[in-house]
């Protein structure tokens, strides 16, 4: 096995000695690559943000933004690395670093290195270009958050300015051409992306495969199992968490694959968040209502299913979704595998049925999926933040008459749940008088006061959340 190394801007740099819980983003200002900064140590305001390249779906590679600040650097041993500084240089700026320099984006430069680098990424994109998407479907009016140019502000979604400077940064993503024909970086993403290795040091491992992950993790109850790391990172940043051993799984092959068949939609456990969008390619309508409104593309480039639902928090937007779909959990353990329902699968505040040593290898979403189907998110910003409420719906209405329902919650009990008295109430009556059932919904669960919302504002959103699925699906919809 051959020591671990990262390419940064073109150049091999060595990792040997470097501990576990060293985030790239400290790594590389040791190195003094300082451009990207450490604001918020929790993937929150994206002034670490930089380029990795990663397996693309249309190429070979993609240029992927992620949080330096919550990814072991270790965990891209092998991989390929642009900061900042090597997008370009004061003799030479990057198309990107033009644009925000002379159309005034950059105020007191603090966040200017994280928006540039998540601004390269979109840049970059494949199939950037052409006409603007526009917000409602028949309007003739191009979205606000798409520029001419294809440019998806959606890309910046998890980059905070903390001047104010937001109209500027917007007009030089707007002013963006397409990639000159001899741009060394588009010419990178027609070829392979860096194949995964396996990875070794005291206190950090990336098995070569699944079967020696399990049995590492049978070896070693006490390794903590990462694959985005940005929950893990947080603790590692905010609280000072360290552990004795941490297990990548991230790039493992088999926790990767993602199948759209006529009976099951199998999501493996790895697959990021994007990937996922991109992959399923509309085939899961509900996750396209569910996934823009997850965190922020830079947290999305990262974060996964396996993640989110494996932490086992009552606020992943994730399981009420998937709830609502009827998906269950494949497990794995060296002992082999079991199917569990999501629904059976929490026990707890951040406990499940998961046992030591078994991870989560796939999620299964039965087919066919509900015909109607809604996802409503309670937070105080409209992206990039975490649920106070998370309401998602699953129904089949048949001549007018609701004939199976599923809704799935968040953030109102120790664990995601059903609401299964909501749920009763529905089936059987007509699509649209639902004041009763909404009444039934707003006492679901077991919603605290806390610093995010008063537990009376949770029961309210929860009864509103009906009332405005059903209001903004009329019968015709339904059938």
């Amino acid at each position: 096995m051959q020591s671990p190394s990262v390419t940064v801007n073109g150049q091999a740099a060595p990792l040997d000695g470097v501990p576990a819980h060293t985030t790239a983003l400290d790594w590389l200002r040791g190195r003094g690559l300082v451009g990207a900064k450490e604001g918020c140590a929790e993937g929150e305001c994206g002034a670490c943000s930089v380029l990795v390249a990663r397996p693309g779906t249309t190429t070979p590679t993609r240029w992927t933004a992620l949080n330096a600040c919550l990814v072991p650097v270790l965990a891209l041993d092998g991989q390929e690395v642009v900061t900042a500084e090597g997008l370009g240089t004061p003799a030479d700026l990057h198309p990107v670093q033009r644009e925000m320099a002379v159309r005034g984006g950059s105020q007191c430069g603090y966040c200017t290195p994280g928006f540039v680098c998540s601004m390269a990424a979109e840049f970059y994109r494949p199939g950037r270009g052409g006409a603007a998407p526009v917000d409602v479907v028949g309007s003739t009016e191009p979205s606000h958050e798409h520029g001419p140019n294809g440019f998806d502000l959606h890309a910046l979604s998890g980059n905070l300015c903390r001047c104010t400077g937001y109209r500027p940064i917007r007009d030089a993503a707007y002013a963006l051409d397409a990639p000159d024909d001899g741009d060394p970086l588009a010419a990178r993403q027609q070829q392979p992306a860096p194949a995964a290795r396996a990875t070794r040091t005291p206190a950090f491992e990336r098995p070569a495969d699944l079967a020696a992950a399990l049995v590492l993790l049978g070896e070693r109850p006490d390794a903590v199992v990462v694959a985005g790391s940005t929950d893990w990172g947080v603790e590692v940043n905010l609280r000072g968490v360290r552990a004795p051993l941490v297990v990548a799984i991230d790039r493992l092959p088999e926790l990767r694959g993602l199948t759209v068949g006529a009976d099951v939609v199998e999501i493996g456990a790895a697959v990021t968040l994007s990937e996922i969008a991109l992959r399923l390619d509309g085939a899961v309508p509900l996750l396209d209502l569910l996934l823009p409104q997850f965190a922020s593309v830079l947290i999305r480039n990262g974060a996964t299913l396996g993640g989110n639902l494996g932490t086992g928090s009552p606020i992943g937007d994730t399981a009420p979704g998937l709830l609502a779909l009827g998906a269950s959990l494949v497990l794995v353990s060296a002992g082999g595998e079991r199917e569990v329902p999501l629904a059976d699968y929490f026990t707890g505040y951040r406990r499940s049925v998961r046992t030591a040593g078994e991870l989560i290898r796939a999620v299964r979403i039965p087919q066919p999926q509900p015909g109607l189907v809604g996802f409503t998110k309670i937070a105080k910003r409209r992206f990039d933040d975490i649920s106070s409420v998370a309401v998602a719906f699953g129904l089949d209405v048949v001549d007018g008459v609701v004939a199976g329902a599923r809704i799935g919650l968040g953030g109102v009990a120790a664990t995601p749940i059903r609401a299964l008295a909501t749920e009763e109430a529905l089936v059987g009556r007509p699509w649209g008088d639902v004041a009763a059932a909404a009444d039934v919904l707003g006492a679901e669960g077991t919603p605290l006061d806390d610093h995010r919302a008063s537990a009376a504002y949770r029961r309210a959103m929860l009864r509103q959340a009906l009332l405005k699925f059903a209001a903004e699906n009329t019968l015709e919809a339904a059938r």
